[in-house]
């Protein structure tokens, strides 16, 4: 069966909130964005810190998105974008109605997604005014690294699409140093330099938070900062765009 990727016309819009940030000036660069987290993602990554969100998708009540909608339009002037995270946002077919809502209160909408639903990412593109890539690692790394075969061809798919676009964009990789070392870092980095990727961020994971408890014990023989940071001054000239985060 073919899921739809919008509501019929009339239906009510059922998202499943798994959580909202009031105001949050790093989720949307250059936005005062609010961020609502929707539940449910495809994959299983060690390093996750939203526990909240992870899992299969559930079926939202038919309060929760018009209940969200209220809240956003009553903070109208105090923010100006909302941005969708989760979890994994594109598994939910009335994310483009929630959208367009979005827009109708007069805000942008930025997207949170680590590529997995190609077809779904295009439908959204008209309706989106900033993209986040979560690019997990360099071909069959984005498998291990993410936890589900298969996915990185489809990563690459949605990379193509924004590419091929004019909606800005920023690729994302959050390192921990049980899935990357030095060099695996610079190769990824430079494949989306190559491929023409501009904005580029390598964020660190936060070991306190990660849902695996592996990967909140310490790694023997993680670089030093002072190793990540010469490699990213090294990526900048690569790049319009570089940040190193955490």
């Amino acid at each position: 069966m073919v899921i739809p990727l919008v509501p019929e016309p009339g239906a009510v819009i059922r998202l499943p909130i798994a959580g909202f940030e009031a105001r949050d000036d790093h989720a949307f660069p250059g936005r005062r964005a609010a961020v609502v987290y929707l539940q449910g993602c495809p994959l299983q990554c060690g390093y996750c810190e939203t526990a909240s969100s992870m899992g299969p998708a559930r079926r939202a009540a038919p309060g929760e998105w018009p209940a969200m909608e209220a809240l956003l339009a009553a903070r109208a002037g105090e923010i100006d974008a909302v941005v969708f995270s989760g979890g994994e946002p594109t598994l939910h077919p009335d994310l483009p109605a929630a959208a367009d809502a979005c827009r109708s209160l007069g805000l942008a909408v930025g997207l949170h997604t680590a590529g997995p639903y190609p077809e779904r990412l295009e439908a959204l593109l008209p309706r989106l005014d900033w993209v986040a890539l979560d690019t997990k690692g360099r071909g069959a790394d984005f498998d291990r690294i993410g936890g589900r075969h298969g996915i990185w061809q489809r990563h690459a798919r949605s990379l193509s699409l924004l590419l091929e676009g004019d909606i800005p964009f920023e690729c994302r990789t959050t390192v921990h140093w049980r899935d990357f070392t030095l060099e695996e870092l610079e190769r990824l980095a430079m494949t989306l330099a190559d491929c023409g990727v501009r904005r580029y961020a390598i964020q660190l994971a936060r070991r306190e938070h990660c849902l695996d408890p592996g990967y909140r014990e310490a790694v023997e023989d993680a670089p030093p900062r002072e190793a990540l940071e010469t490699l990213a001054r090294r990526l900048k000239r690569h790049f319009e765009h570089l940040k190193l985060r955490g």
